[in-house]
């Protein structure tokens, strides 16, 4: 194999093929001529990705790899790394877009000339881009002329950062520096040379910002717990918080945005999502993810007419070596990492930026919120992710104090659990204006709490015999997620919220400042706005009355009949596994996620609680630079679908309404042919408890059900379907007990609520 030969993983390998890593484990089982393994460990080797292509499409098993695959596998097996291979990457699609005629020219030679003249053309566009590269200065992405890596080179994620943690635990912050840093050397760019041009094929055919995109969005994907990301709506929801609302000034509002500065920038998401001309400014502590992001903005800029300057990245600690003293921006858009106790507290404590007060040790984020008013103009605006934390701890309570005093916090806005990481808890956006001289402070607050728009209202329309609602509009699984999460209708609520600055029952409501000046001075803002009364306050309850005395009476009919005592039936089994081999049924695994297709999905919520499935507008959650995703396996009338996960016994059989929807994760289909097997007389069978239990697996913390180990007895087709016939009698009586215990809990809280809250009397 040649030296620095590109690697790829068995999960590699699997998304290669078009198949699950169990296959490529049993693929190394069967065949002897398998490619051996190059590298990794024994429990994860990596293998020849030459090989493997070759080995795959001899055994017929791959016709072409797509080149997007391709351009990807050799990101993540370069020998240099994958944060490396990127930067190489993202300065060679540079070149691409702003001077296509000279990487023409170059890509016409052979690698070694190749890798010999990139770096002088790489410096031309990085400089025209990013600036000139300081001399003596190393910088991210800026190998040593010896080939040693120092601290400014290591992969995005490294625990190290801009700043080195003394032994005894005092950090001691290094000049900010640029991002951009040294262009890479020929000897750097040799090993990354067919990388390259993979990477501008690619790029000829989606764009150089889409290329860069996709592959940075795979590197983001795969290592998702060295990254807090901010998902691109709620970036482009920040974004447009940032526009001064209807109240502002004539000249405020006609102002255009001309400089925009994110402190934390991380990936860069936010400054991504900023619109129009503008000059973007940033700072990252991780040396090599500023790198990336100072690229990403580059590459995301418009071509070399561009009416707006290139970003400008600087790489260090905001708070103890702030990169841009001096700017004054318009706007500040911030996701500041949450709960740091060592952000600099002594060795900052007499810093002029704390104009509200020193920040306690345990309030970073209210060191961040005074940063972010620092560098912002006279009037300008801000836009911060805040932890719902900062709100309200007692810590805090004189600096919220202070900033609610000068009319400097206009907003705080409570966004649904799953909006962005932590995805456990809903984060707060916080919307801040520099106080003007001479201007009298506002007298009052917006608060805004969306947490009950990430998804419907139990739908209690749903009659006996059938799942609830027609279409869903989402919803979200109990201590929310990401799942099921209505951006639109968050989206709407928020701008309409803060744009109009009305009271909306529920939502939104804008607080007299005197009023939150207390002891607590809290600013959740669940404490103060009431949440609506449940079956829609004291007018709507009798409606919920009839409905739910109508269900009761429908219900009262489908009661089953008294049960016929038997003895235990001996029948012949065969197990679901069997009927697939047969060929009387198919299986399929699910992997949509809601907002991820244009289809609705049919989630593992939505099979347990009988509801229609999660109808979400796509959220951009595909593979990023427009790379399709695997085709999600579409229901058909008479499907079986049953959860894989928990333990629970369920079971659903697709009708007329379900179908065409996609199959949600952790799902598993059965598709019977109809000829052989009846769809409910299977639907049924699955759900006996006994059977549940000798089909699954138990770990220390969770069950899981393999769907071929599920039994059915062998009996006639007319006599399945005599069983099947009682088991949807079963489950339309099911279905209308569930919609009859939703209306009486919104009844009886109803009540609760009217009788407390004197809209119901008691007589």
């Amino acid at each position: 194999m040649p030296e620095n030969a590109t690697e790829v993983t068995a999960a590699g390998i699997a998304r290669l093929a078009g198949v699950g890593r169990a296959a490529v484990s049993n693929w190394r089982r069967r065949y002897a001529d398998f490619p051996q393994p190059v590298g990794g460990t024994g429990t994860s080797p990596s293998f020849a990705l030459a090989e493997v292509e070759q080995w795959l499409r001899d055994q017929g098993k791959l016709a072409e790899v797509p080149l997007r695959e391709r351009v990807w596998q050799a990101v993540a097996g370069h020998p240099a790394g994958a944060g490396r291979a990127l930067i190489h990457v993202g300065c060679a699609l540079l070149l691409v877009r702003d001077r296509p005629t000279a990487w023409l020219e170059l890509a016409a030679a052979p690698d070694e000339r190749m890798a010999a003249l990139l770096p002088q053309a790489m410096e031309h566009v990085l400089t025209a881009r990013l600036g000139p590269a300081a001399d003596g200065v190393h910088r991210a992405g800026a190998p040593e002329p010896t080939g040693v890596h120092t601290a400014g080179a290591q992969e995005p994620g490294d625990d190290h950062a801009a700043g080195a943690q003394e032994p005894g635990g005092v950090h001691t912050a290094s000049a900010p520096e640029s991002a951009r840093g040294h262009t890479p050397t020929a000897q750097d760019l040799l090993p990354s040379v067919p990388l390259l041009r993979a990477a501008a094929e690619l790029a000829a055919g989606i764009g150089a910002g889409q290329a860069f995109e996709f592959l940075l969005g795979r590197q983001l994907d795969a290592n998702p717990r060295q990254y807090t990301l901010t998902p691109p709506q709620l970036a482009e929801l920040m974004v447009d918080l940032a526009e001064p609302p209807k109240d502002a000034d004539r000249a405020a509002r006609e102002q255009p945005v001309r400089s925009v500065l994110d402190p934390a920038a991380g990936t860069g998401a936010l400054l991504r999502a900023v619109g129009g001309p503008a000059a973007l400014y940033a700072q990252e502590a991780d040396p090599a993810l500023a790198a990336l992001t100072a690229l990403r903005l580059a590459l995301a800029a418009e071509g070399p007419g561009r009416a707006a300057p290139g970003p400008t990245v600087r790489t260090g600690d905001t708070l103890r070596a702030d990169a841009f003293p001096e700017l004054a921006a318009d706007t500040v858009l911030c996701h500041p990492p949450f709960n740091e106790r060592n952000w600099g507290h002594d060795e900052l404590a007499y810093d002029p930026r704390w104009e509200y007060g020193l920040p306690a040790r345990t309030e970073s984020e209210l060191a961040w919120v005074q940063h972010v008013l620092a560098r912002l103009r006279d009037g300008g605006t801000a836009v911060l992710l805040m932890p719902p934390a900062a709100a309200s701890r007692r810590s805090g309570r004189r600096i919220r104090a202070g900033l609610l005093r000068r009319g400097a916090l206009r907003a705080v806005i409570a966004l649904p659990a799953g909006a962005a990481p932590p995805y456990g808890i809903p984060l707060h956006l916080w919307i801040l204006c520099k106080p003007e001289p001479g201007v009298r402070p506002a007298a009052d607050l917006l608060l805004a709490d969306t947490s009950d728009l990430s998804g419907p209202a139990p739908d209690a329309s749903a009659g006996p015999g059938r799942p609830p609602g027609g279409k869903a509009t989402g919803g979200k699984t109990p201590g929310g997620g990401r799942e099921r999460f209505d951006w639109p209708a968050v989206r709407s609520a928020v701008l309409d919220a803060w744009r109009d600055r009305a009271d909306v029952e529920g939502v939104s409501r804008v607080v007299p400042v005197i009023e939150l000046l207390d002891d607590d001075v809290d600013l959740a803002p669940a404490r103060h706005l009431p949440r609506p009364a449940s079956g829609g306050g004291a007018s709507g309850l009798g409606e919920v009355r009839e409905r739910l005395t109508e269900t009761l009476r429908l219900t009262t009919g489908l009661v089953p009949p008294a049960a016929s005592p038997a003895e235990p039936a001996h029948r012949p089994l065969t197990t679901v596994g069997e009927l697939a081999r047969a060929g009387a049924l198919f299986l399929h695994s699910g992997t949509a996620v809601p907002g991820s297709t244009a289809a609705p999905v049919l989630t593992e919520h939505d099979v347990l609680t009988g509801a229609a499935p999660t109808a979400l507008p796509p959220t951009g959650e595909e593979a990023p630079g427009g790379a399709a995703a695997d085709d999600p396996v579409l229901l058909e009338p008479g499907d079986v679908v049953v959860p894989v996960l928990g333990g629970g016994t369920a079971a659903r059989v697709v009708n007329a309404a379900t179908a065409g929807a996609a199959l949600g994760r952790n799902l598993q289909l059965l598709r019977p042919d109809p000829a052989a097997v009846d769809p409910w007389f299977l639907a049924g069978f699955l759900r006996g408890t006994a059977n549940h239990r000798q089909a699954s697996s138990y770990a220390s913390t969770a069950a899981r059900l393999d769907a071929r180990r599920l039994q059915l007895p062998r009996m006639p087709l007319a006599e399945q379907q005599r069983y099947g016939e009682r088991f949807r009698e079963l489950a339309a009586f099911e279905d209308a007990l569930r919609t009859a215990g939703r209306l009486g809990g919104q009844l009886v809280q109803g009540m609760y609520d009217g009788l407390t809250d004197g809209t119901v009397t008691p007589g």
